[in-house]
């Protein structure tokens, strides 16, 4: 996995505003995804063990309300901010106001990852193309009109943020500035602010050799006249060298690396660029294709389930169909009535692009927004949030056959583990590591300087360790288990070992715990929060000891003493209990809920993403889930929701999973907005609201999850597809655990074919569906088709 989070780093473009880029002014919102607030922090507090002993005492003393209150003493500093780097602002003439209005285009073509503008003024059409090469760390723009010299504008850089900005030549702007060195409340003086990181940003642009002319405006604008095209490329870099150098003693020179990155595609066409971007960029797409219609006709007509080396899988989204000139706004107003699953196969899509788009080796990881922060104060901070957010991120890229995509993911992680084991030893006198709720670039550790109902939770870095047991369970890489993932979660386990204590009825407990984000009233009356052995908290640790026990078996490790702990530990950890009214209990008593339709589903962790609830071994279990959640409703923000399809498609259920498809696709007013009413926005992103790319994210996964479900022996084959809504369609390049690559179609919503490859391994599968399964084996580099009997056609 080799890159590290102080390589160079890739950066996005951003295109937010709703209404058409035209007329005199065009902003486009540009984020490089190292710009943050702040300097690495020491997340330690000394006198957090004394706290901890008095919030333990108060718990056992069922004082919860007070325990909450005084849980403050546990708390470190707030998170740092990230930062918008800034715009690139166009500046046209005045006839362009008189666009004719029929010609307007705009579009996001995921094939291909470009964004296209078109309209005509009078007899000209002007087009502008958009697209981010990650191969050349390059956004690239190209702006032409039709006829001859007609391409006229200004172009500026600007930012919010403390910067300067200056022409360079004849035809580069150069753009010096820095973040915040610790994060400023608003309206607040810095005059005592630490060197922050420092960032350039560099414009050059190229014009039609027959015609035009480009010359300075001032000292901080270019003006460009009379020529037939101009193309602009954008490069910035930062000073950030990782979460553990300031950036006082920082050796990057942004300015010169961003020349750089300049001088690297000189002799690069135009044409070679978006060459180069398309190869790498399709090599992720292409993987995985989805169709879905309501008759057997609306599918292409490809046949073949043959699997192929995953590269050549090309056929993406349908082309030329009537919805090519609907906007999406339109499209999704609409889907509360037509209910169109092509904007389903559009949406999963997207949330490919989106996950490709922004976390790549050598990238961050994704953040709240992604890279698509348009505020200088974003909501939340933009910060990566570990009780649910960023994990969701990254909960496609295993089925969805991106996992080169959760590098960065796993970068962060090992970073996250470097502060976290002082955070366990000072705060809590604990051996391995901790995270808590929120953290940033800097890789913050502590608990959240907010309050005890988010803040309190040091369960983070447990949950993020359930994935390094998923990436190899999909691509059996031993390598990676044994030099990435398995250190981990050594450390994970030993802070988990003395974070449990003896307690009730000989249980090992967790002392103080809370669901995250959730309040509860207590015996006396009193809200609160704080109180032990959540089943949110006993559900992750269930799952890592059990990634660990099974990681030690595939790495010959069984007899390690901490295993052995581990092993020893795992029974005694409290189960998930049935609250009287049926659904699974989220708190350790039968505490009243205020807010029963509260957004997080903490207590339904073991369903999903985790697997100690499930269909075959713990049907009580799933039966109470299904009356969990029919008490939590459907009301929620957009991650809520795509949570919500997610755990029905894994209890088999169709109807309610598809209920939550068509609750986020609802079109949503930036205007009108209200909390936690999720929705979509016009340009596809989800809606807390604000937007948050978590939902985006989650849709693609919840989908997947809808017609293939895997364990290491096992394959359910469209477990939650909704045969009214979607009987006809077809998916291909979906992975399984066990390194299985699935291809699936079905007709008048039933199976018609299967296709299944494995390129390394041999391995041995139990087909199911609806009832009947089959047992097969699969050699490795070959394929293996089945009919809907499940029959094998090609032995």
């Amino acid at each position: 996995m080799g890159r590290q989070i102080t390589s160079p780093m890739q950066f996005r473009s951003v295109m937010v505003a709703s209404e058409p880029w035209y007329g005199a002014a065009s902003h486009r919102r540009l984020n490089e995804d190292t710009l943050w607030t702040g300097i690495p922090g020491d997340y330690t507090r000394p006198t957090a063990l004394e706290a901890l002993s008095e919030v333990r005492g108060l718990v056992d003393n069922g004082e919860y309300a007070e325990a909450t209150e005084a849980s403050v003493k546990l708390f470190g500093n707030p998170a740092q901010v990230y930062q918008l780097l800034g715009d690139i602002k166009l500046e046209f003439d005045d006839s362009h106001h008189a666009y004719a209005k029929e010609t307007y285009h705009r579009e996001l073509d995921l094939n291909t990852a470009t964004a296209r503008v078109n309209y005509s003024v009078e007899d000209v059409e002007f087009t502008r193309e958009y697209f981010s090469s990650k191969p050349d760390q390059v956004i690239v723009t190209k702006i032409s009109g039709s006829k001859s010299g007609s391409l006229s504008f200004t172009v500026s850089l600007e930012s919010k943020l403390n910067h300067h900005s200056y022409v360079n030549g004849n035809n580069q702007i150069i753009m010096e500035g820095s973040c915040p060195g610790k994060r400023i409340p608003p309206n607040m003086s810095a005059n005592d602010e630490p060197k922050g990181i420092q960032f350039s940003a560099i414009l050059d642009m190229q014009i039609s050799d027959s015609t035009g002319k480009i010359h300075a405006l001032g000292d901080k604008k270019l003006k460009v006249e009379s020529s037939d095209w101009a193309v602009l490329f954008l490069v910035s870099s930062s000073s950030f060298e990782g979460p553990f150098t300031k950036p006082l003693d920082s050796k990057k020179d942004p300015t010169s690396e961003s020349m750089n990155a300049l001088k690297s595609i000189k002799n690069l066409s135009y044409s070679d660029l978006y060459a180069r971007h398309l190869d790498d960029y399709q090599n992720l797409f292409h993987r995985v294709s989805l169709q879905l219609s309501t008759s057997s006709e609306g599918l292409a007509r490809d046949k073949s389930l043959e699997m192929r080396p995953l590269s050549s899988i090309t056929d993406v989204l349908p082309k030329g169909n009537e919805n090519d000139t609907v906007s999406a706004a339109e499209r999704v107003k609409s889907f509360q009535i037509d209910e169109d699953p092509s904007l389903v196969e559009l949406l999963f899509q997207y949330g490919r692009y989106l996950l490709i788009s922004c976390s790549r080796p050598g990238t961050q990881v994704a953040n709240l927004q992604g890279i698509w922060n348009k505020d200088l104060e974003p909501k939340w901070d933009s910060a990566p949030h570990l009780n649910i957010n960023l994990e969701m991120n990254y909960w496609l890229s295993l089925p969805c056959n991106l996992s080169e995509c959760q590098e960065p993911f796993f970068d962060f992680l090992t970073s996250l583990s470097v502060n976290g084991s002082k955070t366990a030893q000072v705060n809590y006198i604990a051996s391995g590591w901790v995270v808590h709720h929120k953290s940033d670039i800097w890789a913050k550790s502590s608990a959240d300087g907010a309050d005890a109902m988010s803040s309190l939770w040091p369960m983070g870095g447990a949950w993020l360790c359930t994935h390094l047991w998923e990436h190899y369970k999909y691509t059996l890489d031993k390598d990676f288990l044994k030099n990435k993932a398995y250190p981990l979660l050594e450390g994970c386990a030993l802070f988990l070992l003395d974070w449990l204590i003896e307690g009730h009825d000989g249980y090992l407990e967790t002392n103080p715990s809370t669901s995250p984000e959730h309040n509860f009233i207590a015996p006396d009356g009193k809200t609160a929060c704080v109180s032990y052995s959540s089943t949110m908290d006993m559900a992750i640790i269930r799952e890592v000891f059990s990634a660990i026990i099974s990681a030690a078996e595939v790495l010959g490790r069984n007899e390690d003493p901490l295993v052995e702990k581990v092993c020893k530990a795992k029974p005694r950890l409290r189960p998930t209990k049935i609250a009287a009214d049926g659904s699974i209990m989220e708190w350790v008593q039968e505490f009243k809920d205020p807010e029963v339709h509260h957004r997080h589903l903490s207590h339904l962790f073991g369903l999903f993403p985790g697997h100690s609830i499930t269909i075959e071994e713990t049907p009580d279990l799933c039966k109470a889930a299904m009356e969990t959640l029919h008490k939590r409703g459907e009301e929620g923000p957009g991650w809520s929701t795509t949570w919500k399809t997610a755990l029905w498609a894994r209890l088999h259920n169709s109807e309610h999973a598809y209920r939550m498809v068509k609750k986020l696709i609802n079109l949503v007013d930036p205007d009108h907005e209200r909390a936690f009413e999720g929705g979509l926005y016009s340009n596809l992103f989800a809606a807390h609201p604000p937007f948050q790319i978590d939902a985006n994210f989650g849709f693609t996964a919840a989908v997947a999850e809808m017609v293939v479900q895997s364990t290491m022996n096992d394959l359910y084959l469209l477990p939650a597809l909704p045969r009214n809504k979607w009987p006809n369609g077809c998916v291909k390049g979906l992975k399984a655990r066990g390194g299985v690559t699935v291809n699936i179609c079905w007709k008048e919503g039933d199976l018609d074919e299967v296709g299944l490859w494995s390129q390394d391994q041999t391995c041995v599968k139990t087909l199911h569906y609806r009832g009947a399964r089959v047992t097969v084996d699969i050699s490795s580099g070959s394929n293996y088709t089945f009919n809907g009997q499940l029959q094998c056609m090609n032995t």
